[in-house]
């Protein structure tokens, strides 16, 4: 009985002694954070009451002009920001333009190509058109003999099918032109040629000769006219401009 005693009053010194080490090590560490929030205070002070009066002008007065410079250059960068904008404005507005000009170009390119006053070359069709076999029972001549009506059926036809340039036996046509027919010849633009007339135009083959080939179109109105009417695509066709005003 008294050794148990004597271990259980033994334990309990030994307890004793750890919580008066930990109270008296938490004491010192709150003395020395205590201790060093102190001296921070008064180097703070000291360092405050070191800056004479003419040094903390001088400090305000470089951090006033610190802030003034920034605010300038906030302004300069909003500025710059503004003519980045405006710049940017201008070169958008410039390509428009040069893409204008461009259409323009291309336009007037295009015109001159229609009223003849370039060599335009390309891919398109050649149609040539025949006086038929004459029959000798059939008493009119004329039945058996191409006329500028059939001539326009297929000039209007590929005009229609998109057709850029054409030609009648190598002369170009313009919107002024006329043809007329005076007996066995055909006269365009006052110049007469005769049979046969071949037609070339500078377009898209196929389109073109689709076009000429429908059923019931113009092929058929004058095959049963009795013109002869051969179509042929070409690779490439060259139309001369035409010479003088």
């Amino acid at each position: 009985m008294d050794q148990g005693r004597r271990k259980d009053k033994v334990n309990k010194i030994r307890v004793e002694r750890k919580h008066f080490i930990l109270s008296l090590v938490c004491l010192v560490l709150g003395f020395i954070v205590a201790f060093s929030y102190h001296l921070t205070q008064i180097k703070q002070q000291n360092e405050k009451h070191n800056l004479s009066d003419k040094q903390y002008e001088e400090t305000l007065g470089l951090r006033n002009q610190l802030i003034a410079e920034e605010e300038a250059n906030r302004k300069l960068q909003k500025d710059l920001n503004q003519k980045q904008a405006l710049v940017l404005k201008n070169e958008q507005d410039l390509s428009k333009e040069t893409r204008d000009f461009q259409n323009l170009a291309v336009d007037a390119e295009k015109y001159r190509m229609f009223i003849g006053k370039v060599k335009v070359k390309g891919k398109g069709v050649k149609v040539t058109l025949s006086d038929g076999a004459y029959d000798p029972k059939d008493g009119n001549v004329n039945n058996y003999l191409v006329h500028e009506q059939h001539v326009f059926k297929v000039v209007n036809e590929l005009y229609v099918s998109g057709a850029a340039a054409i030609a009648i036996n190598g002369q170009r046509l313009t919107s002024r032109s006329y043809i007329v027919c005076n007996g066995p010849v055909i006269t365009v633009d006052g110049v007469p040629y005769p049979a046969p007339f071949v037609i070339t135009a500078i377009g898209d083959p196929n389109v073109l000769s689709s076009s000429l080939n429908l059923t019931g179109g113009v092929k058929d109105q004058l095959v049963n006219d009795n013109v002869v009417f051969t179509l042929e695509k070409e690779d490439e066709i060259v139309l001369n401009p035409i010479l003088g005003s």
